[in-house]
């Protein structure tokens, strides 16, 4: 069954593996002691951070392993922001961050300290100059993705910086989606990213401070990882990362290339192949192994269920489930379809046939959820034309609201409006998005007895 969703956790490398093996019968101990055992662990522990060291672009103590990447971000941002805190408590950070950046960003608003999220354009990368106009006087630390995990966009770190720089302000990039692939463009101030992005194990991160960034580490202290890591450290896991993070590293310029060019036919294809699809993220500065695309008229979740069924493993880069029923923060900053979203992203050795069945089995599956959910064909005319109308899909989640929209619209005479009634959230991003593609026009947002009234325009 391939294995689509690399993005979310890689396969583990067979370094990886060899290396965890090994590292088991002779990293037991404890680092910290003086005894040969002890002795032992420390000189593989050492190793590993070294050679992690090297690919991140770092000094050796300067970095530290955590028991994720979700921990090292909380700690770097934690600690940087308590480190500057008689410079300010202002925290920068971008709109299509990864949650556990938001997350610290929230608490931290939470204690008293501001925060200004940076918007993106369509593509999902934010504007240097944007970025830069927000650096104050009392900002204590920026933060920016290398790359984005659902749509693959890479951002303008290296621009960032230079303005960070000048500014007097910290960076710090998360790097877990492209450290596995190349070096992290320069200029940053610290770093996180997570070894089972890379083929790695579970349960092992890194957290690179720069000499000269003022830091304070929060909670109790600790002697062990600069004090930055608490807990006894997993040798075996730590070892099998940074083995795994430098055999990919190696593997990584000639594996991108052939992986880009199957990335690159699923771009051209899908849109050829399924009718009402749009392929988002930008189409050059983009991670080599993943492409995110959206339906028109699919449920998300039914989608992934089929494809399942058919012998596909990929994810959605939106988490607007029935069970949660909240958009992708990613895809609702870049303004495109929240439903129907599917995001592939190519383990390293996925075969060029996989990717070819995978296209010849995508079109049938969409088809067969459209026909479930009642989706329309095409728009057709309403055999009573009128000069506006009113959908009531309260009640409804999406991509009802916007299936419900797509088989009135042409009951209107051009320059007739439509008006959808919704309570789901998804369609404050859905119907807009809808607009976009089908080149209507969105009149705008009206607030309604319940939920929201949506009204959209006919051009065409």
């Amino acid at each position: 069954m391939p294995y689509f969703d690399a993005a979310s956790a890689a396969p583990l490398h067979p370094v990886a593996r060899q290396a965890l093996l090994a590292a088991l019968d002779e990293g037991w101990a404890d680092p910290a002691r003086l005894h040969r055992e002890g002795r032992r662990a420390r000189l593989l522990l050492d190793a590993a951070r070294e050679a992690a060291a090297e690919a991140v672009g770092c000094r050796p103590d300067e970095l530290s392993f955590t028991s994720s990447g979700t921990r090292a971000v909380h700690s770097g941002i934690s600690g940087a922001l308590a480190g500057r805190r008689r410079v300010g408590r202002h925290l920068v950070v971008s709109a299509v961050e990864h949650s556990s950046v938001l997350h610290s960003a929230a608490d931290h608003e939470s204690r008293g300290g501001s925060v200004t999220e940076v918007p993106v354009d369509r593509s999902g990368a934010v504007g240097p100059a944007a970025y830069g106009a927000v650096l104050r006087e009392d900002t204590a630390l920026a933060c920016l993705q290398s790359a984005n995990h659902e749509v693959g966009t890479e951002q303008p770190v290296a621009e960032v910086a230079g303005l960070c720089r000048e500014a007097g302000v910290p960076l710090l990039v998360d790097a877990a989606q492209s450290l596995g692939r190349g070096p992290v463009p320069g200029g940053w101030s610290l770093l996180a990213a997570s070894a089972h992005k890379w083929g790695g194990p579970a349960g092992v991160g890194l957290l690179a401070v720069r000499k000269g960034v003022r830091f304070a580490v929060q909670g109790p202290a600790d002697e062990r990882e600069s004090g930055r890591a608490a807990g006894f450290e997993n040798i075996p896991a730590i070892v099998a990362a940074a083995a795994s993070l430098r055999a990919v590293r190696a593997e990584a310029d000639a594996e991108s290339v052939r992986l880009r060019a199957l990335v690159e036919r699923i771009r051209s294809r899908v849109p050829a192949l399924v009718p009402d699809v749009e392929v988002v993220g930008d189409p050059v500065r983009r991670l080599p192994h993943l492409v995110t695309f959206s339906c028109l008229y699919v449920d998300g979740e039914t989608l992934l269920h089929e494809l399942d069924r058919a012998g596909f493993s990929v994810s959605s880069g939106s988490s607007c489930t029935s069970s949660t029923l909240t958009p992708s923060h990613v895809l609702k900053a870049m303004g495109v379809l929240s439903e129907g979203n599917v995001r592939v992203s190519l383990p390293a050795g996925t075969a060029e046939e996989d990717v070819d069945r995978f296209l010849d089995v995508l079109p049938g599956v969409v088809a067969g959820v459209r026909e479930k959910l009642g989706a329309p064909a095409a728009a057709a005319p309403s055999p009573a034309p009128a000069a506006s109308l009113v959908v009531d899909a309260l009640g409804r989640r999406c991509p009802v609201p916007v299936i419900e929209l797509a088989k009135v619209i042409g009951g209107v005479p051009v320059g007739g409006t439509v008006t959808v009634l919704s309570d789901d959230e998804a369609a404050r991003l859905d119907i807009p998005a809808w607009c976009a593609m089908r080149e209507q026009e969105y009149v705008g947002e009206e607030p309604a007895d319940r939920g929201s009234a949506y009204v959209v325009r006919r051009l065409s």
